[in-house]
C-alpha cells in the first residue's frame, strides 16, 4: 500500500495536535434564557469537569424535580482525558508510520467516538428530564425536560440552546480534516496516479511505436535461414547456399527466394519497380552463403549450374570471377543483370 503524502502527514499531525487545546477549553454548553434571566445562564462541559452557572441552574431544577446537577453524576470526566489522549497520540503515529490503513482506522474511530458522545449526551439528558422527583413543587402531568441533543427547544418559560464550544469544534475540524485527507489520498491521489499512468502509458506506447516504425523502415538485409525459410514465390525451403536471394523494399519488407529466376518471376508479378527497392542481392556462386548486389555482380547462364528452380543463373561478385575457374564454366553465357531479368 503506497504511504501517505506529506501534505496529508502534516494535515494529520496539526490536526490531532489541536486536540491539545481541549484539556483547556470546554467542549459542549447548554445556554438558557428566560425573561427573568435576561442575559441568560450558560453551563459548560468540559474534559472533566463543568462550569458556568450551574448552581443557579441547580436551583431552578429544583422547583420541577431535576436531579442536582455535578460531576460525580458524570463517570465520563474520568475516562475523556485518557481518551482524548489516545487520539492525539493515534493520529501522530498515522503521520509517523504513513500508514493508508491506520489513516482509515483513525477516521473509523472518529466517527465512533462522535456517534458514541453524542449517544452518552442523549441518554443523559433523557434520564436527566424524564426522572423527576414526586416532591417537586411544580407539577406539569406528561411533561418532561429533557435538554435538546443540538439546537434549541423550549422548556416551560425557559429557551434552551445546545451545541458544542470550542473544544468540541476543534473535534469537528479533525474529522473534518480526516475526511478531506482520505478524500485526497484515494480519490484526487490516485486519479492523478491513473492520469500519470495513461501518460506513460502513451508515452510508451508512442516509444513502442515510434521503435516498430523506424524498424520497419530500416533497409537491411536480413540473414537467410537455409533450411528454414521459404521462397516468397515457389514456397520451397531455401536449401542451396550458392543460387539464393533477396529483396528489401524501401519500407524495409524482405523477400527471399532459392533462385534467381523465382525473384525476378517474383518482381515482375508484383510489378515491383526496381528503382523503389532497397536492396537485390543474390547469393555469390564461388563464396556460398554471402549475399551480394546484383547490380555488381556477374551472371553465368548455364543448364550445367542446375539450381533449385532450374534458372541454372549464377552470380559472382567481381572479385570471386576473377578467381574463379573459367575451365569450370567454359559452356555458360555472361549475362548482364538487364539481361537476367528479360530471360525469366
Amino acid at each position: 500500500m503506497k504511504p501517505i503524502h506529506n501534505i496529508s502527514r502534516a494535515s494529520i499531525a496539526v490536526a490531532s495536535l489541536a486536540l491539545i487545546a481541549t484539556y483547556f477549553v470546554p467542549l459542549w454548553r447548554i445556554d438558557l434564557w428566560a425573561p427573568q434571566y435576561p442575559e441568560g445562564l450558560v453551563m459548560k462541559i468540559w474534559l472533566s469537569k463543568l462550569s458556568g452557572d450551574v448552581e443557579i441552574i441547580n436551583g431552578l431544577n429544583h422547583y420541577i424535580g431535576m436531579a442536582h446537577i455535578k460531576e460525580e453524576m458524570f463517570p465520563e470526566f474520568k475516562l475523556l482525558p485518557y481518551a482524548v489522549g489516545f487520539y492525539i497520540v493515534f493520529g501522530i503515529l498515522t503521520a509517523l508510520l504513513k500508514n493508508r490503513k491506520m489513516l482509515v482506522s483513525y477516521f473509523i474511530l472518529i466517527v465512533l467516538a462522535g456517534v458514541v458522545a453524542l449517544y452518552d449526551f442523549w441518554k443523559w439528558g433523557y434520564e436527566y428530564g424524564h426522572n423527576l422527583s414526586d416532591d417537586a413543587p411544580i407539577k406539569v402531568p406528561g411533561m418532561a425536560y429533557q435538554p435538546p441533543l443540538i439546537g434549541y427547544k423550549e422548556l416551560l418559560n425557559f429557551g434552551a440552546y445546545s451545541m458544542p464550544d470550542v473544544g468540541g469544534w476543534v473535534f469537528v475540524a479533525l474529522g473534518v480534516v480526516v475526511v478531506m485527507v482520505i478524500i485526497y489520498e484515494f480519490y484526487f491521489l490516485e486519479k492523478i496516479f491513473v492520469k500519470k499512468t495513461a501518460i506513460k502509458s502513451a508515452i510508451l506506447w508512442a516509444i513502442i511505436s515510434l521503435g516498430t516504425i523506424s524498424q520497419s523502415c530500416t533497409q537491411t538485409t536480413e540473414p537467410i535461414r537455409y533450411g528454414k525459410d521459404a521462397c516468397e514465390f515457389c514456397k520451397m525451403t531455401i536449401v542451396d547456399k550458392r543460387y539464393a536471394a533477396e529483396i528489401v523494399t524501401d519500407k524495409g519488407k524482405v523477400f527471399k527466394f532459392d533462385d534467381l529466376s523465382c525473384m525476378v518471376k517474383y518482381m515482375k508479378a508484383n510489378k515491383l519497380n526496381e528503382s523503389a527497392l532497397a536492396f537485390l542481392v543474390v547469393n555469390d556462386y564461388s563464396a556460398p552463403g554471402e549475399l551480394i548486389d546484383v547490380k555488381t555482380a556477374v551472371f553465368l547462364s548455364s543448364k550445367d549450374f542446375r539450381s533449385p528452380m532450374r534458372g541454372d543463373v549464377a552470380a559472382f561478385s567481381p572479385k570471386s570471377f576473377a578467381t574463379a575457374n573459367k575451365a569450370e564454366f567454359t559452356q555458360a553465357k555472361m549475362l548482364t543483370w538487364k539481361e537476367v531479368v528479360a530471360i525469366f
